[in-house]
C-alpha cells in the first residue's frame, strides 16, 4: 500500500485553510468583544463564531483526508 500523493496535497491545502481560519476566528471575535457598543457587534460576533466552528470542522476534515491518504480508504466488506 502506497501513499496517495494527490490526496495528501489536498490534505495540505485543507490544513492551510484550517490554519487561516484558526487565526482569523479569534481575531474577529476579539474585535467584536472590543466594540460591544457598536451597532455591528452582533453580526461581527456571529461571523466570528461561524469562523470558529468552520475551523474546528475543517480541522477534523483535514485529519480525515490525511488518514485516507496515508492508510487508504476503508473497504465496506
Amino acid at each position: 500500500m502506497r501513499t496517495d500523493k494527490e490526496l495528501l496535497v489536498k490534505g495540505l491545502k485543507f490544513i492551510g485553510y484550517t490554519v487561516a481560519f484558526m487565526f482569523l476566528a479569534p481575531f474577529v471575535l476579539s474585535q467584536a468583544f472590543k466594540n460591544q457598543e457598536h451597532p455591528a457587534y452582533i453580526p461581527v460576533l456571529i461571523i466570528g463564531l461561524v469562523l470558529a466552528v468552520a475551523a474546528i470542522g475543517l480541522g477534523f476534515y483535514s485529519i480525515k483526508i490525511f488518514m485516507d491518504a496515508l492508510f487508504g480508504k476503508k473497504s465496506k466488506n
